[in-house]
């Protein structure tokens, strides 16, 4: 667990996770919730690359997603957005995870507020989220 002082008025969670933990951005992930039309899924991507909506609909295998609506996430999760774990969520959804990080020995995650993250190696974040990887992040 990497707790560290959230400022609210930062421009992106993730970039300001990265420069108070120290830790270069591609190690660390934000959560991202993507609406297939048939439910919600998980897309885990770097903090400094954007989803692919396109690549994440084609490994979850649906037609086509877009971003899910914040409160339907909250909602879905039981977490904040800006501090959406992949891990613990109410109910398990499906998940990717982008290949890069794969790259890291170790990678951070949200861990369900702003202000903490959570450092695990890549393996064990796509076990204990029975993701699947796949470049989803552009």
């Amino acid at each position: 667990m990497h707790p560290y002082d959230h400022d609210p008025a930062a421009p992106s969670y993730g970039l300001e996770a990265a420069q108070a933990l120290g830790v270069p951005p591609d190690r660390v992930f934000k959560t991202l919730l993507v609406d297939t039309g048939a439910g919600l899924a998980v897309g885990i991507v770097p903090v400094d690359r954007q989803l692919d909506l396109k690549a994440v609909a084609a490994a979850l295998g649906a037609k086509k997603v877009s971003m899910a609506d914040p409160a339907a996430a909250e909602r879905s999760t039981g977490y904040v957005v800006g501090g959406i774990s992949p891990i613990g969520q109410k109910r398990p959804l499906p998940t990717i995870v982008d290949t890069s990080a794969l790259e890291h020995e170790t990678v951070f995650v949200s861990g369900g507020r702003r202000g903490l993250d959570l450092e695990l190696a890549p393996a064990d974040l796509v076990r204990i989220t029975s993701a699947r990887t796949a470049t989803i992040a552009r």
